[in-house]
């Protein structure tokens, strides 16, 4: 029998061993994952190459960035599908890409990180996201505790948010996307809360129901929110219950409609170990980059850290 996961309208399947990579080649990390227009699947990865792209059926098409990034992180679609930002976390830069890997345009100086949690940015940058408008949203990260907006031609407008467990503050903002409406959703991942704001960031709303989230997918059309939440670290907790790791799917009130993946890490089918980033096709498909090989410790032996999940349909 397969195996389900889900509840409600929010049902998958794994599809278990969708991305045929190579004899040899190792993700270690998926950091970042993000879909084309044409369902094409686009995986950053800490391992043989960065940038890794697959066709809708599993097949490697492509392989770019070997000399351009320094650690993966976040990985955003462009609005019309025909270019990809990449969030580069190791040298504090966003970069706009074309789909076969030319840079257009970088935001930030490589290797020059701005002063720890100055507010200034970056340092250690995390991910993109696009106002209905066009412009930039971009969390910034593990140094700062802002969000920074851009004009899509990388001009600074404004900044928001600071160190803290305060409302509009940040603890690790770790994603970031919109809805149609233009309100700005924020992972405020080690305060386990999400944050909602207008697009001149003023806060809206807290959800505290999540569990150290780190990747948000948007499904516009349905108005809902995919979550990615870590589980948890601590000897304490780490074999807790109803804490992740897992996705979970929530409604734009903050409301859970679907858990998905409750179990404790494993490498089951039904199991994450630390999923990481989300991403959707237009089949309403899910794709999970896991950050396994950090969070277990950088093991020698490398575990499964990138998914798919098959939508089923009532």
């Amino acid at each position: 029998m397969a195996v389900t996961l889900g509840s409600g309208n929010y049902v998958f399947e794994p599809v278990d061993g969708w991305a045929k990579i190579p004899a040899g080649w190792k993700f270690m990390d998926a950091p970042g994952v993000c879909v084309d227009s044409k369902d094409n699947v686009y995986v950053f990865t800490r391992g043989t190459h960065p940038l890794v792209v697959f066709d809708k059926s599993g097949k490697v098409v492509n392989t770019w960035g070997d000399d351009i990034f320094t650690r993966a992180h976040g990985l955003t679609m462009s609005p019309d599908g025909k270019t990809v930002w990449c969030t580069d976390d190791g040298d504090h830069t966003v970069r706009h890409c074309t789909l076969d890997g030319k840079v257009l345009l970088t935001i930030g100086t490589p290797g020059k990180p701005a002063p720890l949690y100055s507010g200034q940015p970056f340092n250690r940058p995390t991910k993109v996201a696009f106002s209905p408008t066009g412009e930039l949203y971009i969390s910034d990260g593990y140094g700062n505790a802002r969000v920074h907006k851009y004009t899509a031609e990388g001009k600074h407008l404004f900044s928001w948010g600071g160190p803290g467990m305060g409302p509009g503050e940040f603890n690790v903002v770790h994603d970031i996307v919109t809805d149609t409406e233009g309100f700005v959703y924020v992972a405020d991942r080690e305060s386990h809360r999400i944050q909602v704001f207008d697009g001149k960031g003023k806060l809206q709303a807290v959800w505290l129901n999540v569990h150290r989230p780190c990747g948000l997918t948007m499904d516009r059309a349905n108005k809902v929110l995919y979550v990615g939440e870590l589980g948890p670290v601590l000897p304490a907790n780490k074999n807790g219950v109803n804490i992740g790791p897992r996705l979970s799917v929530l409604d734009l009130n903050g409301n859970v409609l679907a858990r998905i993946g409750e179990k404790p890490v494993g490498d089951g089918l039904d199991q994450f170990y630390a999923p990481h980033a989300t991403a959707m096709d237009s089949r309403g498909d899910i794709y999970v980059g896991e950050v396994t090989w950090t969070h277990l410790g950088k093991p020698d032996k490398e575990f499964r850290c990138f998914r798919k999940l098959a939508r089923k349909k009532a």
